[in-house]
Protein backbone atom coordinates (compact mmCIF):
# COMPACT_ATOMS: atom_id res chain seq x y z
CA UNK A 1 0.00 0.00 0.00
CA UNK A 2 1.29 3.45 -0.85
CA UNK A 3 -1.55 5.51 0.46
CA UNK A 4 -3.22 6.94 3.50
CA UNK A 5 -6.94 7.35 3.97
CA UNK A 6 -8.42 10.05 6.20
CA UNK A 7 -11.98 10.92 7.01
CA UNK A 8 -12.69 14.62 7.10
CA UNK A 9 -14.13 15.64 10.47
CA UNK A 10 -17.02 18.05 10.66
CA UNK A 11 -14.89 20.41 12.69
CA UNK A 12 -12.23 20.62 9.98
CA UNK A 13 -9.66 18.61 11.96
CA UNK A 14 -8.25 15.30 10.78
CA UNK A 15 -8.46 12.05 12.75
CA UNK A 16 -5.76 9.41 12.52
CA UNK A 17 -5.27 7.68 9.15
CA UNK A 18 -6.88 4.31 8.50
CA UNK A 19 -3.96 3.32 6.30
CA UNK A 20 -0.47 4.73 6.21
CA UNK A 21 2.84 4.00 4.53
CA UNK A 22 6.40 5.14 4.98
CA UNK A 23 6.50 6.65 1.47
CA UNK A 24 4.20 9.42 2.60
CA UNK A 25 5.72 12.83 3.18
CA UNK A 26 7.16 13.21 6.65
CA UNK A 27 4.72 14.60 9.17
CA UNK A 28 1.03 15.27 8.84
CA UNK A 29 0.32 17.77 6.04
CA UNK A 30 -1.05 21.02 7.38
CA UNK A 31 -4.26 21.51 5.46
CA UNK A 32 -5.47 24.31 7.66
CA UNK A 33 -9.16 24.81 7.05
CA UNK A 34 -10.12 23.85 3.51
CA UNK A 35 -13.54 25.29 4.26
CA UNK A 36 -15.28 28.61 4.31
CA UNK A 37 -18.22 28.83 6.69
CA UNK A 38 -20.79 31.56 6.10
CA UNK A 39 -21.28 33.78 9.15
CA UNK A 40 -24.80 34.34 10.38
CA UNK A 41 -26.23 37.56 9.04
CA UNK A 42 -23.55 38.06 6.40
CA UNK A 43 -23.85 37.56 2.69
CA UNK A 44 -21.52 34.94 1.25
CA UNK A 45 -19.63 35.84 -1.89
CA UNK A 46 -18.05 33.28 -4.17
CA UNK A 47 -14.33 33.99 -4.42
CA UNK A 48 -13.72 31.12 -6.84
CA UNK A 49 -12.14 32.02 -10.16
CA UNK A 50 -14.16 31.56 -13.32
CA UNK A 51 -14.42 27.92 -14.28
CA UNK A 52 -12.81 26.65 -17.46
CA UNK A 53 -14.85 24.04 -19.26
CA UNK A 54 -13.15 21.13 -20.99
CA UNK A 55 -14.69 22.35 -24.23
CA UNK A 56 -13.36 25.89 -23.92
CA UNK A 57 -9.99 25.33 -25.52
CA UNK A 58 -8.18 22.72 -27.58
CA UNK A 59 -4.52 21.80 -27.16
CA UNK A 60 -2.25 24.21 -29.01
CA UNK A 61 -0.01 21.31 -29.94
CA UNK A 62 0.30 17.62 -29.03
CA UNK A 63 -0.05 17.30 -25.29
CA UNK A 64 -0.26 14.64 -22.62
CA UNK A 65 -3.21 14.20 -20.28
CA UNK A 66 -3.63 11.66 -17.46
CA UNK A 67 -6.10 9.55 -19.45
CA UNK A 68 -4.02 9.46 -22.62
CA UNK A 69 -0.85 8.64 -20.67
CA UNK A 70 -2.75 5.78 -19.03
CA UNK A 71 -3.95 4.64 -22.46
CA UNK A 72 -0.41 4.42 -23.81
CA UNK A 73 0.79 2.58 -20.73
CA UNK A 74 -1.98 -0.01 -21.02
CA UNK A 75 -2.02 -0.32 -24.83
CA UNK A 76 -0.08 1.85 -27.32
CA UNK A 77 -2.50 0.89 -30.12
CA UNK A 78 -5.45 2.13 -28.06
CA UNK A 79 -3.63 5.44 -27.62
CA UNK A 80 -3.21 5.67 -31.40
CA UNK A 81 -6.88 4.89 -32.09
CA UNK A 82 -8.07 7.49 -29.61
CA UNK A 83 -5.53 10.26 -30.13
CA UNK A 84 -4.20 9.97 -33.69
CA UNK A 85 -7.00 8.20 -35.60
CA UNK A 86 -9.66 9.63 -33.28
CA UNK A 87 -11.93 6.67 -33.90
CA UNK A 88 -15.45 6.95 -32.48
CA UNK A 89 -16.35 4.91 -29.40
CA UNK A 90 -19.72 3.88 -28.05
CA UNK A 91 -21.02 5.56 -24.95
CA UNK A 92 -21.94 3.37 -21.99
CA UNK A 93 -24.55 3.83 -19.31
CA UNK A 94 -21.88 3.68 -16.63
CA UNK A 95 -19.79 6.41 -18.27
CA UNK A 96 -22.80 8.64 -18.86
CA UNK A 97 -23.89 8.16 -15.24
CA UNK A 98 -20.43 9.28 -14.18
CA UNK A 99 -20.76 12.42 -16.31
CA UNK A 100 -24.20 13.11 -14.83
CA UNK A 101 -23.00 12.77 -11.24
CA UNK A 102 -19.96 14.95 -11.89
CA UNK A 103 -22.22 17.64 -13.37
CA UNK A 104 -24.53 17.57 -10.35
CA UNK A 105 -21.64 17.84 -7.89
CA UNK A 106 -20.15 20.71 -9.88
CA UNK A 107 -23.45 22.60 -9.94
CA UNK A 108 -24.02 21.89 -6.25
CA UNK A 109 -21.29 24.41 -5.45
CA UNK A 110 -23.11 27.09 -7.44
CA UNK A 111 -25.60 27.16 -4.55
CA UNK A 112 -25.06 29.25 -1.41
CA UNK A 113 -23.29 27.16 1.22
CA UNK A 114 -26.32 26.76 3.50
CA UNK A 115 -28.42 25.43 0.60
CA UNK A 116 -26.06 22.60 -0.34
CA UNK A 117 -28.24 19.81 1.03
CA UNK A 118 -29.01 16.30 -0.15
CA UNK A 119 -32.48 17.40 -1.20
CA UNK A 120 -31.12 20.32 -3.19
CA UNK A 121 -28.57 18.10 -4.89
CA UNK A 122 -31.28 15.64 -5.90
CA UNK A 123 -33.22 18.42 -7.62
CA UNK A 124 -30.19 19.04 -9.82
CA UNK A 125 -30.24 15.52 -11.31
CA UNK A 126 -33.22 15.99 -13.65
CA UNK A 127 -32.09 19.26 -15.29
CA UNK A 128 -28.55 17.92 -15.65
CA UNK A 129 -29.95 14.83 -17.34
CA UNK A 130 -32.10 16.96 -19.67
CA UNK A 131 -28.92 18.64 -20.92
CA UNK A 132 -26.89 15.45 -21.10
CA UNK A 133 -29.46 13.45 -23.04
CA UNK A 134 -29.17 15.92 -25.94
CA UNK A 135 -25.60 14.79 -26.62
CA UNK A 136 -25.19 12.37 -29.54
CA UNK A 137 -25.46 8.72 -28.58
CA UNK A 138 -26.85 9.26 -25.09
CA UNK A 139 -30.62 8.92 -25.54
CA UNK A 140 -30.12 5.75 -27.61
CA UNK A 141 -28.62 4.00 -24.60
CA UNK A 142 -32.11 3.76 -23.13
CA UNK A 143 -33.87 2.53 -26.26
CA UNK A 144 -33.71 -1.21 -25.57
CA UNK A 145 -34.40 -3.51 -28.54
CA UNK A 146 -37.78 -5.19 -28.49
CA UNK A 147 -37.84 -8.17 -26.13
CA UNK A 148 -34.62 -7.18 -24.37
CA UNK A 149 -34.73 -6.54 -20.64
CA UNK A 150 -32.69 -3.55 -19.53
CA UNK A 151 -32.50 -1.21 -16.57
CA UNK A 152 -35.20 1.42 -16.91
CA UNK A 153 -34.33 5.09 -17.22
CA UNK A 154 -36.07 5.73 -13.91
CA UNK A 155 -33.95 3.11 -12.14
CA UNK A 156 -30.80 4.44 -13.79
CA UNK A 157 -31.55 8.01 -12.69
CA UNK A 158 -32.29 6.73 -9.19
CA UNK A 159 -28.88 5.04 -9.11
CA UNK A 160 -27.25 8.35 -10.07
CA UNK A 161 -29.19 10.05 -7.28
CA UNK A 162 -27.93 7.45 -4.82
CA UNK A 163 -24.33 8.20 -5.78
CA UNK A 164 -24.98 11.90 -5.22
CA UNK A 165 -26.47 11.14 -1.81
CA UNK A 166 -23.43 9.03 -0.90
CA UNK A 167 -21.22 12.05 -1.52
CA UNK A 168 -22.72 13.73 1.53
CA UNK A 169 -21.41 10.90 3.72
CA UNK A 170 -17.88 11.75 2.64
CA UNK A 171 -17.87 15.55 2.81
CA UNK A 172 -19.97 18.40 4.14
CA UNK A 173 -20.33 20.77 1.16
CA UNK A 174 -21.79 23.51 3.37
CA UNK A 175 -18.31 23.94 4.85
CA UNK A 176 -16.30 23.86 1.61
CA UNK A 177 -15.70 26.74 -0.77
CA UNK A 178 -13.82 25.37 -3.79
CA UNK A 179 -11.10 27.44 -5.41
CA UNK A 180 -11.81 25.78 -8.73
CA UNK A 181 -14.18 23.26 -10.30
CA UNK A 182 -13.62 21.36 -13.55
CA UNK A 183 -10.57 23.56 -13.88
CA UNK A 184 -8.03 23.34 -16.67
CA UNK A 185 -4.48 22.95 -15.38
CA UNK A 186 -1.54 22.89 -17.77
CA UNK A 187 2.17 23.47 -17.87
CA UNK A 188 4.99 23.16 -20.40
CA UNK A 189 7.99 21.36 -18.96
CA UNK A 190 11.55 22.54 -19.78
CA UNK A 191 11.87 19.83 -22.43
CA UNK A 192 8.78 21.16 -24.23
CA UNK A 193 6.28 18.54 -23.06
CA UNK A 194 2.84 20.10 -22.59
CA UNK A 195 0.87 18.57 -19.71
CA UNK A 196 -2.82 19.40 -19.41
CA UNK A 197 -5.85 18.06 -17.61
CA UNK A 198 -9.06 19.01 -15.83
CA UNK A 199 -9.35 18.87 -12.05
CA UNK A 200 -12.78 18.04 -10.62
CA UNK A 201 -12.21 20.30 -7.64
CA UNK A 202 -9.33 22.33 -6.23
CA UNK A 203 -9.44 23.56 -2.63
CA UNK A 204 -7.05 26.14 -1.23
CA UNK A 205 -6.68 26.64 2.53
CA UNK A 206 -6.11 30.02 4.09
CA UNK A 207 -2.47 29.03 4.66
CA UNK A 208 -2.09 28.27 0.93
CA UNK A 209 -2.21 24.47 1.22
CA UNK A 210 -3.74 22.74 -1.82
CA UNK A 211 -6.15 19.83 -1.90
CA UNK A 212 -6.96 18.13 -5.20
CA UNK A 213 -10.28 16.25 -5.22
CA UNK A 214 -11.57 13.81 -7.82
CA UNK A 215 -14.99 12.11 -7.85
CA UNK A 216 -15.20 8.45 -8.85
CA UNK A 217 -18.53 6.72 -9.41
CA UNK A 218 -16.96 3.26 -9.40
CA UNK A 219 -15.71 1.19 -6.49
CA UNK A 220 -12.55 1.74 -4.51
CA UNK A 221 -9.61 -0.31 -5.86
CA UNK A 222 -7.84 -2.99 -3.88
CA UNK A 223 -4.59 -1.89 -2.28
CA UNK A 224 -2.53 -3.56 -5.00
CA UNK A 225 -4.15 -1.23 -7.58
CA UNK A 226 -4.05 1.99 -5.58
CA UNK A 227 -0.88 3.24 -7.29
CA UNK A 228 -2.66 3.03 -10.65
CA UNK A 229 -5.62 4.96 -9.22
CA UNK A 230 -3.31 7.69 -7.95
CA UNK A 231 -1.54 8.15 -11.31
CA UNK A 232 -4.08 10.77 -12.39
CA UNK A 233 -3.83 12.63 -9.09
CA UNK A 234 -0.04 12.74 -9.15
CA UNK A 235 -0.29 14.15 -12.67
CA UNK A 236 -2.41 17.03 -11.36
CA UNK A 237 -0.12 17.51 -8.38
CA UNK A 238 2.90 17.78 -10.69
CA UNK A 239 1.22 20.42 -12.89
CA UNK A 240 0.11 22.43 -9.85
CA UNK A 241 3.60 22.23 -8.34
CA UNK A 242 5.21 23.41 -11.58
CA UNK A 243 2.72 26.27 -12.01
CA UNK A 244 2.21 27.38 -8.40
CA UNK A 245 5.40 26.25 -6.72
CA UNK A 246 3.39 24.42 -4.04
CA UNK A 247 3.25 20.66 -3.50
CA UNK A 248 -0.36 19.64 -2.90
CA UNK A 249 -0.92 18.77 0.76
CA UNK A 250 -3.56 16.19 -0.12
CA UNK A 251 -4.75 14.24 -3.14
CA UNK A 252 -8.25 12.95 -2.48
CA UNK A 253 -10.26 10.39 -4.46
CA UNK A 254 -13.91 10.04 -3.43
CA UNK A 255 -15.43 6.67 -4.36
CA UNK A 256 -19.16 7.19 -4.40
CA UNK A 257 -20.14 3.58 -5.05
CA UNK A 258 -18.52 2.44 -1.81
CA UNK A 259 -18.75 5.65 0.17
CA UNK A 260 -15.00 5.56 0.80
CA UNK A 261 -12.07 7.89 0.24
CA UNK A 262 -8.46 7.39 -0.79
CA UNK A 263 -6.07 10.17 0.13
CA UNK A 264 -2.37 10.67 -0.43
CA UNK A 265 0.27 13.26 0.39
CA UNK A 266 3.00 13.50 -2.27
CA UNK A 267 6.38 15.10 -1.73
CA UNK A 268 8.67 17.04 -4.02
CA UNK A 269 11.09 14.17 -4.66
CA UNK A 270 8.23 11.91 -5.69
CA UNK A 271 6.86 14.49 -8.11
CA UNK A 272 10.29 14.81 -9.69
CA UNK A 273 10.35 11.03 -10.22
CA UNK A 274 6.84 11.15 -11.63
CA UNK A 275 7.86 13.93 -14.02
CA UNK A 276 10.64 11.72 -15.37
CA UNK A 277 8.11 8.91 -15.80
CA UNK A 278 5.86 11.15 -17.90
CA UNK A 279 8.83 12.32 -19.97
CA UNK A 280 9.74 8.69 -20.67
CA UNK A 281 6.15 7.92 -21.70
CA UNK A 282 6.13 10.95 -24.00
CA UNK A 283 9.44 9.96 -25.60
CA UNK A 284 7.99 6.52 -26.33
CA UNK A 285 4.87 8.11 -27.83
CA UNK A 286 6.97 10.37 -30.06
CA UNK A 287 8.97 7.37 -31.31
CA UNK A 288 5.76 5.50 -32.08
CA UNK A 289 4.29 8.46 -33.98
CA UNK A 290 7.51 8.96 -35.95
CA UNK A 291 7.44 5.37 -37.18
CA UNK A 292 3.71 4.62 -37.02
CA UNK A 293 4.54 1.60 -34.86
CA UNK A 294 1.91 1.29 -32.14
CA UNK A 295 1.80 -2.20 -30.65
CA UNK A 296 -1.28 -3.85 -29.18
CA UNK A 297 -1.05 -5.02 -25.60
CA UNK A 298 -3.63 -7.69 -24.80
CA UNK A 299 -4.99 -7.57 -21.27
CA UNK A 300 -8.19 -7.94 -19.28
CA UNK A 301 -9.02 -4.35 -20.26
CA UNK A 302 -9.61 -5.54 -23.83
CA UNK A 303 -13.07 -6.71 -22.78
CA UNK A 304 -14.17 -3.06 -22.71
CA UNK A 305 -12.44 -1.97 -25.91
CA UNK A 306 -14.52 -0.90 -28.93
CA UNK A 307 -11.70 -1.54 -31.39
CA UNK A 308 -11.19 -5.31 -31.28
CA UNK A 309 -12.19 -5.65 -34.94
CA UNK A 310 -9.16 -3.50 -35.85
CA UNK A 311 -6.75 -5.03 -33.35
CA UNK A 312 -4.11 -7.59 -34.40
CA UNK A 313 -4.42 -9.25 -30.99
CA UNK A 314 -7.94 -10.28 -32.05
CA UNK A 315 -7.19 -11.03 -35.69
CA UNK A 316 -8.00 -7.56 -36.96
CA UNK A 317 -6.01 -5.16 -39.12
CA UNK A 318 -5.52 -1.52 -38.10
CA UNK A 319 -6.21 1.12 -40.74
CA UNK A 320 -3.16 2.73 -42.39
CA UNK A 321 -1.43 5.13 -40.06
CA UNK A 322 -2.86 8.64 -40.69
CA UNK A 323 0.48 10.39 -41.18
CA UNK A 324 -1.11 13.46 -42.74
CA UNK A 325 -3.50 13.94 -39.83
CA UNK A 326 -0.65 13.43 -37.36
CA UNK A 327 1.50 16.03 -39.10
CA UNK A 328 -1.40 18.49 -39.28
CA UNK A 329 -1.86 18.08 -35.51
CA UNK A 330 1.77 19.00 -34.91
CA UNK A 331 3.35 15.56 -34.60
CA UNK A 332 6.72 14.79 -36.14
CA UNK A 333 6.68 11.71 -38.32
CA UNK A 334 9.17 10.13 -40.70
CA UNK A 335 6.38 8.51 -42.70
CA UNK A 336 5.62 9.84 -46.20
CA UNK A 337 2.78 12.35 -46.40
CA UNK A 338 0.15 12.44 -49.10
CA UNK A 339 0.87 15.20 -51.60
CA UNK A 340 -1.55 18.10 -51.29
CA UNK A 341 -4.08 18.27 -54.08
CA UNK A 342 -6.46 21.01 -55.19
Amino acid sequence: CCTSTWEEGTDGDEPAPRRAHSELSGGTPNLGRMTLTAETGTQETDQSPARTSAADSAPRRPSLSPSRAADFKSCPLLYRFRTIDRLPEKKSRAAVRGTLVHTVLEKLYDLPAAERTVAAAQTLVAPAWDELREEPGVAELFEAPEGEQAESLEAWLASAGQLVETYFRLEDPTRIQPHGREELVEVTLPDGLLLRGYVDRLDVARNGALRVVDYKTGGMPRETFEAKALFQMKFYALVLWRTRGVVAAQLKLLYLKDGDALTYAPDEAELLRFERTLQAIWAAIERAVATGDFRANKSRLCSWCDHQALCPAFGGTPPPFPADAAAAAGWRTTLPLTAATD
